[in-house]
Protein backbone atom coordinates (compact mmCIF):
# COMPACT_ATOMS: atom_id res chain seq x y z
CA UNK A 1 0.00 0.00 0.00
CA UNK A 2 1.39 3.27 -0.71
CA UNK A 3 1.67 6.28 1.78
CA UNK A 4 1.07 9.70 0.25
CA UNK A 5 2.02 12.66 2.44
CA UNK A 6 0.71 15.84 2.82
CA UNK A 7 2.81 18.79 0.97
CA UNK A 8 4.90 20.58 3.29
CA UNK A 9 2.69 23.32 5.48
CA UNK A 10 -0.89 21.45 5.12
CA UNK A 11 -2.92 19.39 7.14
CA UNK A 12 -4.16 15.82 6.67
CA UNK A 13 -7.43 17.63 6.20
CA UNK A 14 -6.19 20.72 4.30
CA UNK A 15 -4.51 18.10 1.82
CA UNK A 16 -7.67 16.15 1.37
CA UNK A 17 -9.90 19.44 0.53
CA UNK A 18 -7.32 20.37 -2.12
CA UNK A 19 -7.42 16.97 -3.75
CA UNK A 20 -10.91 17.21 -4.00
CA UNK A 21 -10.58 20.85 -5.37
CA UNK A 22 -8.21 19.70 -7.90
CA UNK A 23 -10.21 16.59 -8.48
CA UNK A 24 -12.80 18.99 -9.16
CA UNK A 25 -10.89 21.14 -11.38
CA UNK A 26 -9.82 18.15 -13.61
CA UNK A 27 -13.12 16.98 -14.24
CA UNK A 28 -14.10 20.71 -15.59
CA UNK A 29 -13.49 21.28 -19.30
CA UNK A 30 -15.78 24.01 -19.23
CA UNK A 31 -14.23 27.18 -17.44
CA UNK A 32 -15.72 30.44 -16.05
CA UNK A 33 -14.20 32.79 -18.21
CA UNK A 34 -12.90 31.56 -21.04
CA UNK A 35 -14.85 28.20 -23.29
CA UNK A 36 -12.21 25.69 -24.59
CA UNK A 37 -13.84 26.17 -27.72
CA UNK A 38 -12.87 29.60 -28.26
CA UNK A 39 -9.03 29.22 -27.19
CA UNK A 40 -7.76 28.58 -30.39
CA UNK A 41 -9.18 32.31 -31.61
CA UNK A 42 -8.00 33.78 -28.20
CA UNK A 43 -4.30 32.27 -28.95
CA UNK A 44 -4.27 33.59 -32.84
CA UNK A 45 -5.70 36.92 -31.37
CA UNK A 46 -2.64 37.47 -29.35
CA UNK A 47 -0.78 35.99 -31.99
CA UNK A 48 -2.05 39.01 -34.50
CA UNK A 49 -1.74 41.66 -31.63
CA UNK A 50 1.93 41.70 -31.29
CA UNK A 51 5.04 41.92 -33.97
CA UNK A 52 7.12 38.54 -33.59
CA UNK A 53 10.16 38.27 -35.59
CA UNK A 54 13.40 35.17 -35.30
CA UNK A 55 16.30 35.19 -37.54
CA UNK A 56 19.11 33.20 -37.48
CA UNK A 57 22.42 35.01 -37.27
CA UNK A 58 26.28 34.83 -37.39
CA UNK A 59 28.32 34.61 -33.61
CA UNK A 60 29.90 37.76 -34.84
CA UNK A 61 26.47 40.27 -34.67
CA UNK A 62 25.10 38.79 -31.13
CA UNK A 63 24.62 41.98 -29.52
CA UNK A 64 26.51 41.89 -26.42
CA UNK A 65 27.69 38.27 -26.00
CA UNK A 66 31.19 37.40 -26.88
CA UNK A 67 33.53 34.25 -26.71
CA UNK A 68 36.28 34.66 -23.97
CA UNK A 69 40.15 34.89 -25.47
CA UNK A 70 41.10 32.36 -23.00
CA UNK A 71 38.70 29.85 -22.86
CA UNK A 72 36.30 30.07 -26.18
CA UNK A 73 32.88 30.09 -23.57
CA UNK A 74 30.36 32.03 -24.68
CA UNK A 75 28.95 35.23 -22.11
CA UNK A 76 27.40 37.98 -21.89
CA UNK A 77 29.16 41.29 -21.34
CA UNK A 78 27.09 41.51 -17.97
CA UNK A 79 28.03 38.80 -16.67
CA UNK A 80 24.62 37.58 -16.21
CA UNK A 81 22.04 35.46 -17.78
CA UNK A 82 24.30 32.17 -18.73
CA UNK A 83 27.16 31.00 -20.60
CA UNK A 84 27.75 28.31 -22.88
CA UNK A 85 31.20 26.52 -21.65
CA UNK A 86 32.34 22.81 -22.23
CA UNK A 87 31.80 19.81 -20.12
CA UNK A 88 33.31 16.58 -19.76
CA UNK A 89 31.28 13.79 -18.39
CA UNK A 90 33.13 10.12 -17.30
CA UNK A 91 30.61 7.56 -15.98
CA UNK A 92 32.85 4.30 -17.26
CA UNK A 93 29.33 2.49 -18.55
CA UNK A 94 28.76 1.51 -21.68
CA UNK A 95 27.32 2.51 -24.26
CA UNK A 96 29.77 5.93 -23.73
CA UNK A 97 31.59 5.89 -20.92
CA UNK A 98 33.24 9.27 -21.81
CA UNK A 99 31.98 12.40 -23.59
CA UNK A 100 32.74 15.77 -24.10
CA UNK A 101 29.83 18.51 -25.22
CA UNK A 102 29.10 21.66 -24.75
CA UNK A 103 26.78 22.91 -22.07
CA UNK A 104 24.54 25.63 -20.44
CA UNK A 105 25.67 27.04 -17.14
CA UNK A 106 23.30 29.48 -15.79
CA UNK A 107 22.92 29.39 -11.68
CA UNK A 108 20.62 31.85 -11.09
CA UNK A 109 17.23 29.97 -10.09
CA UNK A 110 14.13 31.46 -11.89
CA UNK A 111 10.68 31.25 -11.11
CA UNK A 112 7.74 29.12 -12.78
CA UNK A 113 4.42 30.29 -11.00
CA UNK A 114 1.13 29.27 -11.46
CA UNK A 115 -1.43 31.53 -9.46
CA UNK A 116 -4.51 29.90 -8.67
CA UNK A 117 -7.83 31.71 -8.16
CA UNK A 118 -11.68 30.11 -7.27
CA UNK A 119 -14.46 30.65 -10.02
CA UNK A 120 -17.79 29.49 -9.46
CA UNK A 121 -16.66 27.20 -7.31
CA UNK A 122 -13.83 25.72 -8.97
CA UNK A 123 -10.16 26.10 -9.32
CA UNK A 124 -9.01 28.37 -12.37
CA UNK A 125 -5.19 28.50 -13.64
CA UNK A 126 -3.74 32.28 -14.92
CA UNK A 127 -2.16 30.88 -17.96
CA UNK A 128 0.03 33.58 -20.36
CA UNK A 129 0.17 33.27 -24.00
CA UNK A 130 4.37 33.75 -24.08
CA UNK A 131 6.20 34.16 -27.13
CA UNK A 132 9.60 32.29 -26.80
CA UNK A 133 12.08 32.25 -29.44
CA UNK A 134 12.98 28.63 -29.77
CA UNK A 135 9.23 27.46 -29.99
CA UNK A 136 8.11 26.05 -33.81
CA UNK A 137 5.19 28.26 -33.87
CA UNK A 138 6.26 31.02 -31.15
CA UNK A 139 3.60 31.39 -28.93
CA UNK A 140 2.52 29.03 -26.39
CA UNK A 141 0.82 28.70 -23.14
CA UNK A 142 3.09 29.50 -20.43
CA UNK A 143 2.79 29.67 -16.51
CA UNK A 144 1.90 33.20 -15.20
CA UNK A 145 5.27 33.87 -14.42
CA UNK A 146 8.13 32.67 -16.30
CA UNK A 147 11.44 34.33 -15.34
CA UNK A 148 14.87 34.07 -14.54
CA UNK A 149 16.12 36.27 -11.86
CA UNK A 150 17.94 38.28 -14.12
CA UNK A 151 14.60 38.84 -15.80
CA UNK A 152 12.52 39.90 -12.20
CA UNK A 153 15.33 42.01 -10.82
CA UNK A 154 15.42 43.78 -14.69
CA UNK A 155 19.18 43.12 -15.41
CA UNK A 156 17.71 43.53 -19.15
CA UNK A 157 16.23 46.93 -17.70
CA UNK A 158 13.08 45.86 -19.62
CA UNK A 159 9.49 46.51 -17.96
CA UNK A 160 7.97 44.55 -15.03
CA UNK A 161 7.64 40.71 -14.72
CA UNK A 162 3.55 40.70 -14.48
CA UNK A 163 2.10 39.37 -11.36
CA UNK A 164 5.61 38.32 -10.02
CA UNK A 165 4.49 39.81 -6.63
CA UNK A 166 2.50 36.53 -5.90
CA UNK A 167 5.25 34.52 -6.37
CA UNK A 168 8.28 36.32 -4.27
CA UNK A 169 5.70 37.64 -1.92
CA UNK A 170 3.90 34.38 -1.84
CA UNK A 171 2.06 35.58 2.02
CA UNK A 172 -0.43 37.25 -0.12
CA UNK A 173 -1.68 33.71 -1.31
CA UNK A 174 -2.25 29.99 -0.34
CA UNK A 175 0.55 28.09 -1.21
CA UNK A 176 -0.49 24.67 -3.03
CA UNK A 177 3.56 23.76 -4.12
CA UNK A 178 7.10 25.11 -3.58
CA UNK A 179 10.16 23.26 -5.20
CA UNK A 180 13.04 23.36 -6.57
CA UNK A 181 13.04 21.50 -9.52
CA UNK A 182 15.69 20.27 -12.27
CA UNK A 183 15.64 21.48 -16.08
CA UNK A 184 17.15 19.39 -19.10
CA UNK A 185 19.99 17.90 -17.47
CA UNK A 186 21.69 17.01 -21.03
CA UNK A 187 22.25 20.82 -21.95
CA UNK A 188 21.73 22.58 -18.85
CA UNK A 189 24.34 22.00 -15.76
CA UNK A 190 23.02 21.65 -12.15
CA UNK A 191 20.26 23.81 -13.34
CA UNK A 192 17.82 24.17 -11.20
CA UNK A 193 13.82 26.30 -11.07
CA UNK A 194 11.50 26.99 -8.37
CA UNK A 195 8.45 25.47 -9.33
CA UNK A 196 5.08 27.43 -7.27
CA UNK A 197 1.66 26.98 -7.50
CA UNK A 198 0.09 30.20 -5.15
CA UNK A 199 -3.82 30.45 -4.28
CA UNK A 200 -5.19 33.98 -3.92
CA UNK A 201 -8.37 35.28 -3.16
CA UNK A 202 -7.63 39.12 -4.56
CA UNK A 203 -9.19 40.75 -7.42
CA UNK A 204 -6.86 39.90 -10.67
CA UNK A 205 -6.68 42.48 -13.53
CA UNK A 206 -6.88 40.35 -16.38
CA UNK A 207 -3.69 41.55 -18.65
CA UNK A 208 -4.83 40.98 -22.19
CA UNK A 209 -2.16 38.06 -22.76
CA UNK A 210 -3.27 36.04 -20.14
CA UNK A 211 -6.21 33.74 -19.63
CA UNK A 212 -7.71 31.88 -16.83
CA UNK A 213 -8.19 27.70 -17.89
CA UNK A 214 -9.12 25.04 -15.43
CA UNK A 215 -6.79 21.84 -14.73
CA UNK A 216 -9.64 20.14 -17.65
CA UNK A 217 -9.34 22.47 -20.15
CA UNK A 218 -5.27 22.52 -19.82
CA UNK A 219 -5.66 18.34 -19.83
CA UNK A 220 -7.63 18.64 -23.34
CA UNK A 221 -4.87 21.31 -24.60
CA UNK A 222 -2.22 18.95 -23.63
CA UNK A 223 -3.59 16.22 -26.31
CA UNK A 224 -2.50 19.00 -29.27
CA UNK A 225 1.11 19.48 -30.14
CA UNK A 226 3.14 22.81 -29.08
CA UNK A 227 0.10 24.45 -27.31
CA UNK A 228 1.26 23.86 -23.57
CA UNK A 229 4.66 24.98 -23.25
CA UNK A 230 7.45 23.06 -20.86
CA UNK A 231 7.03 25.73 -17.95
CA UNK A 232 3.86 24.97 -17.66
CA UNK A 233 3.85 21.34 -18.08
CA UNK A 234 6.29 20.91 -15.30
CA UNK A 235 4.22 23.23 -12.45
CA UNK A 236 1.47 21.20 -13.28
CA UNK A 237 3.17 17.77 -12.71
CA UNK A 238 3.64 19.59 -9.14
CA UNK A 239 -0.07 20.07 -8.47
CA UNK A 240 -1.37 17.57 -5.11
CA UNK A 241 -3.23 15.95 -8.35
CA UNK A 242 -5.09 13.04 -6.56
CA UNK A 243 -4.78 9.09 -7.47
CA UNK A 244 -7.25 6.33 -5.65
CA UNK A 245 -4.12 3.52 -5.77
CA UNK A 246 -5.32 0.94 -3.49
CA UNK A 247 -1.86 -0.65 -4.06
CA UNK A 248 1.21 -0.93 -6.06
CA UNK A 249 4.25 -3.86 -7.07
CA UNK A 250 6.32 -1.72 -4.87
CA UNK A 251 6.38 0.29 -1.31
CA UNK A 252 6.70 3.55 -1.19
CA UNK A 253 10.26 2.43 0.90
CA UNK A 254 11.40 -0.17 -0.81
CA UNK A 255 10.82 2.54 -4.32
CA UNK A 256 13.12 5.00 -2.24
CA UNK A 257 15.62 2.14 -1.13
CA UNK A 258 15.73 0.98 -4.99
CA UNK A 259 16.45 4.91 -6.20
CA UNK A 260 18.87 5.40 -2.95
CA UNK A 261 20.85 2.46 -4.40
CA UNK A 262 20.54 3.51 -8.16
CA UNK A 263 22.01 6.77 -7.30
CA UNK A 264 24.81 5.28 -5.37
CA UNK A 265 25.56 2.43 -7.59
CA UNK A 266 26.28 4.85 -10.49
CA UNK A 267 29.80 6.70 -10.61
CA UNK A 268 29.67 9.89 -12.47
CA UNK A 269 32.42 13.11 -13.23
CA UNK A 270 31.18 15.95 -14.62
CA UNK A 271 33.71 18.80 -15.01
CA UNK A 272 33.42 22.11 -16.21
CA UNK A 273 35.82 22.57 -19.32
CA UNK A 274 37.01 25.62 -21.53
CA UNK A 275 34.65 25.67 -24.77
CA UNK A 276 37.60 25.64 -26.92
CA UNK A 277 38.99 22.11 -25.39
CA UNK A 278 35.66 20.17 -25.91
CA UNK A 279 36.79 17.29 -28.62
CA UNK A 280 34.89 16.25 -31.27
CA UNK A 281 32.94 20.04 -31.81
CA UNK A 282 34.07 22.55 -33.97
CA UNK A 283 32.93 26.12 -33.66
CA UNK A 284 31.95 27.99 -37.72
CA UNK A 285 30.49 31.53 -38.20
CA UNK A 286 26.79 30.70 -37.50
CA UNK A 287 27.43 27.00 -35.46
CA UNK A 288 28.90 24.92 -33.19
CA UNK A 289 28.54 21.86 -34.57
CA UNK A 290 29.31 17.92 -33.82
CA UNK A 291 31.44 16.53 -36.03
CA UNK A 292 29.40 13.51 -36.87
CA UNK A 293 26.31 15.88 -37.31
CA UNK A 294 24.64 14.40 -34.44
CA UNK A 295 23.07 15.39 -31.04
CA UNK A 296 22.70 19.21 -31.12
CA UNK A 297 24.04 22.57 -32.28
CA UNK A 298 24.44 25.83 -30.61
CA UNK A 299 23.33 28.72 -32.91
CA UNK A 300 22.56 32.46 -32.44
CA UNK A 301 19.35 34.35 -32.87
CA UNK A 302 18.02 38.28 -32.80
CA UNK A 303 14.83 38.25 -31.53
CA UNK A 304 12.08 40.98 -31.65
CA UNK A 305 8.78 40.02 -29.73
CA UNK A 306 5.94 43.02 -28.59
CA UNK A 307 5.16 40.99 -25.71
CA UNK A 308 7.99 40.77 -23.58
CA UNK A 309 9.73 42.54 -20.98
CA UNK A 310 12.54 43.58 -23.57
CA UNK A 311 11.29 44.14 -27.09
CA UNK A 312 14.38 42.73 -28.89
CA UNK A 313 17.74 41.05 -28.49
CA UNK A 314 20.14 38.49 -29.75
CA UNK A 315 20.99 35.11 -27.85
CA UNK A 316 22.90 31.77 -28.39
CA UNK A 317 20.45 28.36 -28.16
CA UNK A 318 20.96 25.08 -28.59
CA UNK A 319 19.15 23.20 -31.84
CA UNK A 320 18.91 19.12 -31.13
CA UNK A 321 19.23 17.28 -34.84
CA UNK A 322 15.83 15.68 -35.13
CA UNK A 323 12.28 14.42 -33.27
CA UNK A 324 12.90 13.23 -29.89
CA UNK A 325 11.04 10.19 -28.61
CA UNK A 326 9.88 10.40 -24.82
CA UNK A 327 7.64 7.89 -23.44
CA UNK A 328 6.65 5.66 -20.53
CA UNK A 329 5.20 2.08 -20.99
CA UNK A 330 2.21 1.20 -19.20
CA UNK A 331 1.31 -1.51 -17.90
CA UNK A 332 -2.08 -2.54 -15.63
CA UNK A 333 -0.51 -4.92 -12.30
CA UNK A 334 -2.73 -5.79 -9.87
CA UNK A 335 -5.50 -3.48 -11.03
CA UNK A 336 -3.48 -0.40 -11.00
CA UNK A 337 -1.68 1.34 -13.71
CA UNK A 338 1.75 1.33 -13.29
CA UNK A 339 4.64 3.33 -15.81
CA UNK A 340 8.17 1.77 -16.23
CA UNK A 341 11.02 4.83 -14.96
CA UNK A 342 14.48 4.77 -16.05
CA UNK A 343 16.83 6.09 -12.96
CA UNK A 344 18.89 7.86 -16.21
CA UNK A 345 22.34 9.34 -15.99
CA UNK A 346 22.76 13.15 -17.64
CA UNK A 347 26.13 14.75 -17.14
CA UNK A 348 24.17 18.43 -15.32
CA UNK A 349 21.91 15.93 -13.05
CA UNK A 350 22.93 17.36 -9.35
CA UNK A 351 23.25 13.91 -7.89
CA UNK A 352 23.73 11.21 -10.80
CA UNK A 353 20.41 10.15 -11.51
CA UNK A 354 16.80 11.13 -11.50
CA UNK A 355 13.80 8.98 -12.40
CA UNK A 356 13.06 9.89 -15.88
CA UNK A 357 10.64 7.99 -19.13
CA UNK A 358 11.42 4.20 -20.43
CA UNK A 359 12.40 6.20 -23.56
CA UNK A 360 13.79 9.46 -23.97
CA UNK A 361 16.27 10.14 -26.84
CA UNK A 362 16.69 11.26 -30.38
CA UNK A 363 16.65 7.89 -32.76
CA UNK A 364 18.82 9.36 -34.90
CA UNK A 365 21.46 9.73 -32.75
CA UNK A 366 21.44 5.93 -32.38
CA UNK A 367 20.20 4.65 -35.96
CA UNK A 368 23.58 3.46 -36.59
CA UNK A 369 24.05 1.40 -33.60
CA UNK A 370 23.49 -2.46 -33.72
CA UNK A 371 20.11 -3.24 -31.52
CA UNK A 372 21.78 -4.63 -28.72
CA UNK A 373 23.39 -1.07 -28.19
CA UNK A 374 20.50 1.11 -29.09
CA UNK A 375 18.58 1.99 -25.70
CA UNK A 376 16.23 -0.53 -24.22
CA UNK A 377 12.55 -0.64 -24.91
CA UNK A 378 13.00 2.21 -28.08
CA UNK A 379 12.10 0.32 -30.70
CA UNK A 380 9.47 -1.47 -29.30
CA UNK A 381 8.06 2.27 -28.74
CA UNK A 382 8.82 3.11 -32.10
CA UNK A 383 6.90 -0.01 -33.26
CA UNK A 384 4.04 0.51 -30.84
CA UNK A 385 0.84 -0.27 -33.02
CA UNK A 386 -2.38 2.46 -32.73
CA UNK A 387 -4.31 1.08 -30.14
CA UNK A 388 -1.43 0.43 -27.92
CA UNK A 389 -0.70 4.38 -27.63
CA UNK A 390 -2.59 6.08 -24.71
CA UNK A 391 -1.55 9.37 -25.50
CA UNK A 392 0.20 11.12 -28.01
CA UNK A 393 1.41 14.54 -28.91
CA UNK A 394 4.30 16.31 -29.85
CA UNK A 395 5.75 18.79 -27.04
CA UNK A 396 8.31 21.35 -27.33
CA UNK A 397 11.45 21.61 -24.78
CA UNK A 398 12.42 24.97 -22.99
CA UNK A 399 11.47 27.79 -26.24
CA UNK A 400 14.15 30.09 -23.93
CA UNK A 401 16.98 28.12 -24.56
CA UNK A 402 16.61 25.40 -27.19
CA UNK A 403 15.32 26.32 -30.40
CA UNK A 404 12.99 23.50 -32.74
CA UNK A 405 13.74 20.94 -29.59
CA UNK A 406 10.47 18.94 -29.85
CA UNK A 407 9.74 15.37 -28.71
CA UNK A 408 6.76 12.81 -29.66
CA UNK A 409 5.50 12.26 -26.06
CA UNK A 410 3.98 9.18 -25.96
CA UNK A 411 1.98 6.70 -22.72
CA UNK A 412 2.46 2.93 -24.49
CA UNK A 413 0.06 0.21 -23.22
CA UNK A 414 2.63 -2.84 -22.74
CA UNK A 415 0.06 -5.29 -21.29
CA UNK A 416 1.03 -8.86 -21.89
CA UNK A 417 3.71 -7.71 -23.82
CA UNK A 418 6.66 -10.63 -23.01
CA UNK A 419 9.71 -8.01 -24.15
CA UNK A 420 8.33 -6.03 -20.93
CA UNK A 421 8.34 -7.78 -17.69
CA UNK A 422 7.77 -7.01 -14.57
CA UNK A 423 10.97 -7.88 -13.27
CA UNK A 424 12.86 -5.34 -15.91
CA UNK A 425 16.21 -4.73 -16.01
CA UNK A 426 18.76 -3.21 -14.14
CA UNK A 427 17.84 0.46 -13.93
CA UNK A 428 14.12 0.29 -14.53
CA UNK A 429 11.34 0.13 -11.67
CA UNK A 430 7.44 0.09 -12.12
CA UNK A 431 5.81 3.01 -10.33
CA UNK A 432 2.43 4.55 -9.93
CA UNK A 433 1.44 7.78 -10.77
CA UNK A 434 0.62 8.29 -7.01
CA UNK A 435 4.33 7.54 -6.20
CA UNK A 436 5.57 9.96 -9.10
CA UNK A 437 3.55 12.85 -8.08
CA UNK A 438 4.26 12.19 -4.06
CA UNK A 439 8.31 12.47 -5.53
CA UNK A 440 7.53 15.35 -7.44
CA UNK A 441 6.82 16.96 -4.60
CA UNK A 442 10.74 16.74 -3.59
CA UNK A 443 13.21 18.55 -5.74
CA UNK A 444 15.71 16.21 -8.00
CA UNK A 445 13.63 13.15 -7.63
CA UNK A 446 11.86 13.42 -10.98
CA UNK A 447 13.39 14.76 -14.28
CA UNK A 448 11.81 17.55 -16.80
CA UNK A 449 10.29 14.98 -19.52
CA UNK A 450 9.03 12.44 -16.67
CA UNK A 451 7.39 15.71 -15.31
CA UNK A 452 5.55 16.29 -18.81
CA UNK A 453 4.64 12.87 -19.07
CA UNK A 454 2.52 13.36 -15.40
CA UNK A 455 1.13 15.87 -16.35
CA UNK A 456 -0.31 14.61 -19.32
CA UNK A 457 -1.20 11.45 -18.04
CA UNK A 458 -2.86 13.37 -15.16
CA UNK A 459 -4.75 14.79 -18.51
CA UNK A 460 -5.39 11.44 -19.72
CA UNK A 461 -7.04 10.33 -16.55
CA UNK A 462 -9.10 13.39 -16.31
CA UNK A 463 -10.84 12.37 -19.41
CA UNK A 464 -11.58 9.44 -18.82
Amino acid sequence: MTVTLPPPGLTAREDTGLAHRIARSAAATTGARLCTEDFADWLDGRRRAHRFRVDRIPFADLDGWAFAGATGDLGHRSGRFFTVEGLQVRTGEEPHPEWHQPIIKQPEVGILGLLVKEFDGVLHFLMQAKMEPGNPNLLQLSPTVQATRSNYTKVHRGADVKYIDHFVSPDRGRVIADVLQSEHGSWFLHKSNRNMIVETDEEVPLDDDFCWLTLGQIGELLHRDNVVNMDSRTVLACAPFPHDEPGALHSDTALLSWFTAERSRHDVHAERIPLDDVHGWHRGESSIDHEDGRYFRVVALAVQAGNREVSGWTQPLFEPRGLGVTAFLTRDIGGVRHVLAHARVEGGFLDTVELGPTVQCTPGNFAHLPGDRRPPFLDLVLAAPTQRIRYEAVHSEEGGRFLNAESRYLLVDADDDPRVPLDPPQGYRWVTPGQLTSLVRHGHYVNVQARTLLACLNATVSRT
